[in-house]
């Protein structure tokens, strides 16, 4: 990448902080950066991800029913374009307290939506002081073994970790209503593989099970000690995780008819760009989404676009 558009890509994700922080004010605690254009490290290359942290909901909105909703089943899921020079800068952001955060993160939290994404690469764009950056980075340093508890027990006992990495991101995905190609896992990991190296090793010492990871020449191997009865719990928990992530998935869908302007556009756009098949919205699901949206979903599933 030369160096203008280094410039403009900064210039961008700096403007993208002060409209936050000009809406938002005080309540921002961090701003958290992840997702295809980070992978690209091009801004401009689709929807820019990011996470608003909060130490409160009421602090964010004017509306008690969008905060309680936020605290129910969150995230909240806001659209902004922004002028950026000649280009339009596409935003998406979440917005999640610090408490909704931990709670999701923990080892005690069935579901993967939260610790199967945390884990993966995320920048943090901007914090409010040091102290907001410390807890952040602890964050992520327990989505990490959060994520590692849940996936080892149906791992192999021995193995590389870019194999380990892919078979637990794949049973994240299934846990959820994605559009993701099968081998979109693999991709990821491929990615950014040194830097799920680094967070397992890191993780290694502090996980209820044994584990090792070593380097033989540039392949990265792991090897763990995990129990038989707790790889029997496992294929329960992970079964039950598939059909609570189907519930909660539609859940959030429905929530986002009612929080997020532009949500049935963006939903099109994120299938058609994962899975390659053109989505056209019906008039009537746009004037009654929440009545003519089912027949929708389930064509939608039928041919593969979700699963």
């Amino acid at each position: 990448m030369d160096n203008e558009a280094s410039s403009s890509n900064a210039q961008a994700l700096d403007m993208l902080v002060a409209m936050l922080r000009r809406e938002h004010g005080n309540a921002v605690n961090a701003i958290l950066y992840y997702g295809s254009c980070l992978r690209s490290n091009n801004p401009f290359d689709g929807i820019v991800d990011v996470y608003l942290i909060t130490d409160s909901y009421r602090a964010i909105y004017r509306s008690r029913v969008r905060a309680f909703l936020n605290w129910f089943l969150p995230p909240n899921v806001f659209y902004k374009e922004l002028d950026v020079g000649n280009r339009i800068l596409r935003v998406k952001y979440n917005v999640l307290s610090d408490n909704s955060l931990r709670r999701g993160l923990s080892s005690k939290r069935i579901h993967s939506y939260f610790w199967g994404r945390f884990c993966q690469p995320m920048h943090i764009l901007w914090a409010r002081d040091e102290d907001a950056r410390r807890y952040v980075g602890a964050c992520l340093q327990q989505a990490v073994k959060t994520f590692l508890e849940r996936v080892l027990p149906r791992a192999p006992a021995t193995g590389e970790v870019g194999d380990l990495w892919t078979q637990g991101l794949a049973l994240s995905y299934a846990a959820e209503l994605r559009s993701e190609a099968p081998d979109r896992p693999r991709e990821l990991v491929d990615y950014a593989l040194d830097h799920y190296v680094a967070v397992t090793t890191t993780a290694a010492p502090s996980l209820r099970y044994s584990m090792t990871v070593e380097r033989a020449g540039e392949t990265a191997c792991y090897t763990a000690t995990v129990s038989d009865s707790s790889r029997m719990l496992s294929r329960g928990g992970w079964m039950l995780r598939r059909a609570l992530g189907k519930v909660l998935s539609m859940a959030r869908l429905l929530k986002a008819l009612l929080t997020f302007e532009g949500g049935l556009d963006y939903v099109a756009w994120k299938l058609e760009r994962h899975s390659g098949q053109s989505i056209e919205i019906p008039d009537r699901v746009r004037r009654h989404p929440l009545i003519f949206i089912w027949p929708l979903l389930w064509k939608l599933y039928r041919c593969g676009v979700i699963r």
